[in-house]
């Protein structure tokens, strides 16, 4: 009897935890997982909240920074579904995702003006040519190029004080490349951050201040800090919706990207997350104060992306100099770089 007993409450034990079981399935959250750069953190999570809204929670989003590289790193190791990056994909970070059988889905979301400023009590750098910004920032210039008067002899007899992207964001590879002419060449002897709001609040305590980051940062800050137009052979040219969308900001204008890596796309909740980016992707990144892709460059992405068409159409090397007609020219091939 009393092993009867013991029977009927082993059997109920196991109804029981089964029963459990299928409720913590049953409630178990999806979770998409996103890392990467600072800059394009805005666009991605604003998509990531509204999304989470329109799915009444019932999928969890996280987005976190480890700058462009950091976050290739980790979706070449596939512990992301998705990394930001404010520069195409680069080739040992091909090889990397090669090595490991991930292939990626190349999304770009936006246009972005890589941003040089200075403290508002700056007068007399506010415009800068690129060769004054590559003798400030080449690496030459360590210990060596200090003060205002070593650039421009007319600016005053005072070191300035230098604020950047810290060397694993894709800022720092963009930047270092569009104004010293190779990638990730710069002096050691400045404040890097991958924190743009740190190197905002550098420049505006700081009279002496220079720094660079991502033009939603500036527009944020616009009160405590000064945009320095930028002269490359046809006066100084400031970063604006106009400048940008005709090509006219240059170096410093740029494209910015997701990339989503293609096996995750079998889970419903990516599929669903970036269909809904692409769909209200020219809100989200007005909203984030950059620049958005023509109506018609979302669609094709939306075709790419559905497609699976795995692969880069940037060999493996940054895009300086590429204006918005230029990247949808590209996006358009027919065929992609596959790896």
């Amino acid at each position: 009897m009393l092993q009867l007993h013991n029977l009927k409450l082993l059997s109920m034990s196991i109804l029981l935890s089964g029963s459990i079981s299928i409720i913590s399935a049953a409630n178990a959250q999806s979770i998409i997982k996103i890392d990467g750069s600072s800059t394009v953190y805005p666009i991605t999570k604003a998509a990531a909240d509204k999304f989470q809204i329109a799915k009444k929670n019932s999928i969890t989003v996280t987005v976190d920074i480890s700058g462009s590289g950091g976050g290739f790193k980790k979706f070449c190791r596939g512990e992301i579904d998705i990394v930001n990056a404010s520069r195409p994909i680069l080739k040992n970070e091909i090889n990397d995702c090669k090595n490991s059988r991930v292939q990626f889905i190349e999304i770009p979301v936006a246009f972005d003006a890589l941003t040089v400023t200075v403290n508002p009590e700056n007068t007399w750098s506010t415009t800068m040519t690129v060769a004054e910004l590559k003798k400030i920032w080449e690496p030459a210039a360590q210990g060596k190029i200090t003060k205002w008067n070593q650039i421009n002899p007319a600016w005053p007899d005072e070191s300035f004080k230098l604020y950047g992207a810290d060397t694993d964001s894709g800022t720092f590879d963009y930047f270092t490349e569009a104004i010293v002419g190779k990638i990730r060449s710069s002096r050691n002897d400045f404040t890097e951050s991958e924190n743009d709001n740190v190197l905002v609040e550098g420049v505006a305590s700081n009279k002496n201040g220079l720094g660079f980051f991502g033009f939603a940062y500036y527009i944020e800050n616009q009160t405590k800090v000064t945009a320095v137009a930028i002269n490359n052979g046809k006066g100084g040219i400031l970063p604006s919706v106009e400048t940008v969308e005709n090509g006219n900001y240059q170096p410093l204008s740029r494209p910015i990207f997701i990339y989503v890596n293609a096996k995750a796309t079998e889970k419903p909740e990516i599929k669903e997350f970036v269909e809904f980016y692409m769909k209200n992707a020219i809100l989200l990144v007005k909203e984030a104060e950059f620049f958005p892709l023509p109506p018609r460059a979302y669609t094709t992405m939306m075709e790419h992306f559905n497609k699976k068409r795995v692969g880069t159409v940037f060999n493996g090397v940054s895009a300086v100099g590429l204006t918005i007609d230029e990247l949808i020219r590209r996006e358009g091939r027919l065929e992609y770089d596959n790896y």
